[in-house]
């Protein structure tokens, strides 16, 4: 049995997923290197992400359960299961759960690389990478 939040040659390894409660959910992250990070975006009906853009961080984003409405700077489309979306630094994005959604994100490890502009639970400000 590993030890919680160890590294391991460079990984750092979790005995459990590690869970991050959102408003809108929660993360499942469950790999994290210096190269990049894994986790599941849990969002619940009617639940929506921040508006916000990355400095950093690239990040693609695959559905794998629900159906979800993303916005993409300007434009907005309907996700369904199996859909992919790559999100490159400084592209604007949100993402609106019209079922019960689950997403995979793969990202590079900037995890704290965060612009809001628009937030429905009233979080504010910018993290930087």
């Amino acid at each position: 049995m590993l030890s919680k939040n160890i590294w391991l040659k460079g990984v750092k390894v979790f005995e459990k997923d590690k869970r991050v409660p959102k408003p809108w959910g929660y993360e499942l992250i469950f790999v994290i290197t210096d190269r990049y990070v894994g986790k599941i975006l849990h969002v619940n009906r009617g639940e929506k992400l921040s508006l916000q853009y990355h400095k950093v961080k690239d990040e693609t984003m695959r559905l794998v359960k629900g159906r979800v409405e993303i916005q993409i700077d300007d434009e907005k489309f309907i996700m369904a299961d199996g859909d992919t979306v790559r999100i490159r630094p400084g592209t604007r994005h949100s993402v609106l759960a019209l079922e019960d959604s689950d997403i995979f994100e793969v990202s590079t490890p900037e995890i704290d690389d965060v612009v809001r502009l628009e937030d429905r639970y009233g979080r504010e400000g910018t993290t930087e990478p």
